[in-house]
Parts: structure tokens; sequence; C-alpha cells
């Protein structure tokens, strides 16, 4: 019986050493940005096979409102795995305060399209092993980051072939006074073309049918539930095929670390079409 014992426990110490010699790499890097004359921190999240031999996918994941490079790995840890499982390249750069990741029009400092979608692909490509081509990169984010997925996707549909959204705040025009848009966009009364131009729900006509793989997802309780469903029924009206998940949920961590798993599987499932 000790005999076995030793036996299990050898076999179970060897499974959790193997597990940690093979496993996802995380690195925090620094990525210079030339619009913005910085440099911003990002981490990449190699799967445990990567190898100079074959070329990545890459998933490109956003962090929301008053969070940072570092949100999705430190408290959604299962993402290392996820890389692993769907052998991706995960890249989450930082987004600063309330970026919302499109090109301020009042602040020459935040300029978050140029970076994630030419700057810092640019960089990824040339620095790892990856498809380098838009059936080889997806896009998505929570929140603030939610829209940054889909508001990049849509206009960015030649570097991206799927984007995506997690309680995302796909129309920002009915909250004017809310996570520092105002400062990027100016205030809504005086500036109200701001507004409009850089909101996810006015970026639809850049769509056609099949165009770009799209999914979202909003909890019911969640403050920005509302205009998800606005957004999703507007893209039926214009028969933009596309996933929309709404399940019970809120507006916090419990919720993304359970969409994050349904949202990979899905790129995972378009990059799988395009394999090399």
């Amino acid at each position: 019986m000790n005999i076995v014992k030793r036996l299990t426990f050898s076999s179970l110490f060897l499974i959790g050493l193997s597990a940690m010699l093979h496993a996802s790499k995380v690195d925090t890097v620094k990525v210079f940005s030339p619009s913005m004359q910085k440099e911003i921190k990002t981490v990449v999240i190699t799967p445990d096979t990567y190898s100079q031999k074959t070329k990545f996918p890459v998933l490109y994941l956003l962090h929301g409102y008053s969070d940072n490079y570092g949100g999705w790995v430190n408290r959604v840890p299962v993402v290392k795995e996820l890389a692993d499982r769907h052998n991706m390249i995960i890249v989450c750069p930082d987004g600063a305060y309330g970026s919302w990741y499109f090109d301020s029009p009042v602040d020459p400092g935040f300029k978050y399209e140029t970076f994630v979608s030419k700057e810092l692909t640019d960089w990824v490509d040339k620095n790892y092993n990856t498809v380098s081509k838009r059936e080889g990169r997806a896009i998505t984010g929570l929140s603030m980051g939610g829209h940054g997925g889909l508001y990049l996707g849509f206009r960015h549909q030649d570097v991206y072939g799927a984007c995506g959204s997690m309680s995302g705040g796909v129309d920002i025009r009915p909250f004017p006074n809310n996570w520092d848009l105002a400062k990027r966009l100016g205030s809504q009364r005086e500036n109200p073309e701001n507004w409009e131009k850089n909101t996810v729900m006015n970026q639809l006509y850049l769509l056609a049918p099949n165009s770009t793989k799209i999914i979202f997802d909003c909890g019911t309780d969640d403050f920005f539930y509302e205009v998800n469903v606005k957004l999703h029924q507007e893209l039926l009206y214009r028969n933009i095929p596309h996933d929309f998940i709404s399940r019970p949920g809120v507006h916090n961590w419990e919720y993304w670390t359970n969409a994050i798993k349904y949202q990979v599987l899905f790129f995972s499932n378009y990059f799988n079409e395009y394999e090399e």
C-alpha cells in the first residue's frame, strides 16, 4: 500500500513538473509608439508549443478603464491555459486610463487606435513567429476594451479578421460624464461630432455580411446591457452575421473569467479555418 502511495505521489509530482516545464510563457515587453513618442508596456503570452518553426495566430486582448496591461493575466490566470489549449499568442497592451482605444481628436498624447492597430501589430509580427495577415489576428476586450475590440475590428478589417467585446461600452453617447470620455473627445455638448465619429454604433456602415467575424456578450444586469442589445438588433437589421451572448451577470471579473473562455474558442475556430 505504501509502495502504491509512493508511486502515486511520484506520478503526480512528475505530471506537475511536466506542466511547469511545458507551460505558456508570459513576457512583459516595452513597445515604442512613434505616434505618441513613448514606450508602452505590453504582456505577451506565448503557448507551450511556441517555436520558430511554426507560425501562430495572435489574439489582442484589451483591458478596461482604470486597469492596465497586467489586468487580464493577473486577474484571470486561465488566459495562460487558453493560450496553450488553443495554440495562440495572446497580447495585452496597456491602453492607459480612459483611452477608449481611439485616436483622441483633442489630446495628441492619446493615439491608441494607431498604436494597437498599426504600431503594436507590426512590432509583434516582427518579434514573434506569427500568422502575419488578417486571418491570423483577432481582437477583443472587456468594458472599455470591449469598445476597443469592436471599434478597431470594424475600422481595421484589413488587420483583424475577427473581433469581439465582453460587457463593452459599445455606444458611448449615453455616458457623456463618465470614464474620462470628455477628456478624450471634448464635451459632448460642444463637440457632438467627436462623439458620433468615435462610437462603435456608428461604425456599422463599414461592415458587409461576413466581412469579419463578430462575437460580443454582456450580462443582463450590466449597465452596458441595453447598448449591447441595441447593437445586436442593429446588426440583425443590417443582416450582419454575428454571435451575441446574453446571460445573467454583472460588470465584474467573475463574468469576464467565464466570458473569455467562449470568446477564445470562437477565435480559435476562426483561426483554424485558415490554418496554414
